[in-house]
């Protein structure tokens, strides 16, 4: 467990997402990081990159397009762009902290393998920096609630930078779909899990060709007390901390006995 870190006052904050370098969760993020330095760069997606993980190009060039001064878009996904903002635009002083998002939409349970926002925050963590991945609920035609996570926001950032942590972990917030004057509170919680597979849609196109369409709607169903699923499905804040760990070290126990 480290020390806490300094203030946030005169810090470096790094901003990144997985919705692409014109997404409106991406601007509030900014805000956010500006109500607590002076000092933030935006290195995004130059396109959507959702469910992208934690994937890097190795197979092909990146470009980057410098947007405006401290906003830059890359053509690749958003591991790629934390790696080259740490490494290369941000070489000579990195960031101190890397927020991730705003997603649009949650980032729940088993979504947490899939997500480009999450992946953001991990490839800043294993780069030794400080993460925060940050992701607004919707529902279905709904309009999105941004000004519930400009609300909370930054007072959430601020005291989870400020906690000691381990190296390896970093934080997964999920603002539940409501106004901020119904947000029930900030619960503490684990990955959930839900009960249903992803969707697989079959169909045929124009030339009687079959394709398959992955992903559609999904109930956030509770799993359990203490969960991200639950927290949010009774409109609290869900802050879960994720080890870049993942050993399972019940399991290593385990087979030692049966390798014995």
């Amino acid at each position: 467990m480290g020390n806490a870190p300094p203030s946030l006052k005169n810090a470096r904050i790094l901003v990144s997402n997985d919705d692409g370098i014109n997404a409106p969760g991406l601007k509030s993020l900014v805000r956010i990081a500006k109500c607590l330095t002076d000092d933030v760069w935006t290195v995004a997606p130059e396109t959507e990159q959702s469910t992208a993980g934690h994937s890097l190009t190795v197979r092909s060039p990146l470009r980057i397009r410098k947007v405006s001064s401290r906003r830059f878009a890359v053509t690749g996904t958003p591991s790629d762009c934390v790696l080259l903002a740490v490494c290369h635009l941000l070489k000579d002083r990195p960031p101190d902290l890397v927020l991730s998002g705003v997603n649009d939409g949650a980032n729940l349970a088993e979504d947490i393998t899939h997500s480009g926002t999450v992946a953001a925050a991990m490839e800043a963590t294993l780069l030794g920096i400080p993460a925060i991945a940050l992701s607004q609920m919707r529902e279905r035609d709904h309009p999105v609630k941004w000004p519930t996570v400009e609300h909370f926001g930054p007072r959430l950032v601020r005291k989870l930078y400020r906690i000691p942590k381990p190296r390896e972990v970093l934080f997964n917030i999920n603002f539940p779909d409501l106004p901020p004057s119904e947000v029930t509170g900030i619960e503490i919680t684990r990955q959930g899990r839900r009960r249903q597979a992803e969707v697989v849609t079959a169909a045929t196109d124009p030339r009687d060709e079959p394709y398959y369409w992955l992903g559609g709607p999904r109930r956030n169903a509770a799993s359990g007390r203490g969960s991200d699923l639950t927290a949010v499905s009774t409109g609290a804040i869900s802050v879960t901390p994720l080890d870049l760990d993942l050993t399972d070290m019940k399991m290593v126990r385990a087979l030692k006995k049966a390798f014995a």
